[in-house]
């Protein structure tokens, strides 16, 4: 895949995510009751979630967080309770300023300890520059596998220590090519799979996995 077709992908979930489903995201992500299969779609990704999570450090306290694709904040938050310096990145600006919204005041001004900083725009942008750990929950899940390598490479060569991500478990041969290093491509020589768990909920199916430096 070209940078031309991550470029056009993107361009088609931002459209997707800031006007046609941010309603329904917005509501999906709230406590307001929903359908029954939404109601099976929210309780998944409460589930990966609260396991991307876990696969994080409990104290991460002078540690800098990268949420790619951050939706409404929920991750975000969490991690910042637990002292990340936290940049939480999403295509939809929407959604940037719902989770803003949404985000406790004290994590948006934080002097000390704990913060959110949301921004809008690309999670590959060299600006953002370089973290502790990336976590990317369900956000490259919509593009192709090739494409997903190349995120995951682009990525670890400003990542210290690792990158917590979920992709379909239908993508062809993804979790092969990770979990077995002589698949990987360049960009992430040194470094290893340590956990990989899906999860199923109804309507919602999602692979998680961690990249940790070897």
């Amino acid at each position: 895949m070209t940078q031309a077709n991550y470029q056009e992908r993107r361009g088609q979930l931002e459209t997707y995510f800031d006007r046609t489903a941010v309603e329904a995201w917005a509501r999906l992500t709230s406590t307001a009751p929903v359908s029954g299969i939404r109601a099976t779609v929210r309780a998944g990704r409460d589930r990966m979630r609260n396991t991307l999570l876990s696969w994080l450090p409990a104290d991460l306290s002078g540690k800098r967080v990268l949420d790619a694709g951050c939706g409404t904040g929920a991750l975000a938050v969490e991690a910042a309770r637990r002292g990340a310096e936290v940049v939480a990145i999403d295509l939809s600006p929407t959604l940037v300023d719902l989770a803003r919204d949404r985000t406790p005041p004290e994590l948006l001004h934080s002097a000390s300890g704990g913060s959110i900083l949301f921004l809008s725009g690309d999670m590959l942008s060299p600006d953002l520059g370089s973290f502790d750990h990336v976590v990317g929950m369900d956000s490259m899940i919509h593009y192709h596998r090739h494409d997903i390598v190349r995120v995951l490479s682009t990525l670890a060569e400003r990542t210290r220590g690792s990158i917590v991500f979920t992709f379909a478990p239908k993508t062809p041969l993804l979790a092969t090519m990770i979990t077995v290093g002589r698949l990987f491509p360049p960009g992430l020589a040194g470094w290893r799979a340590e956990r990989c768990e899906r999860i199923a909920s109804g309507f919602y199916t999602s692979q998680a996995m961690e990249l940790v430096r070897s």
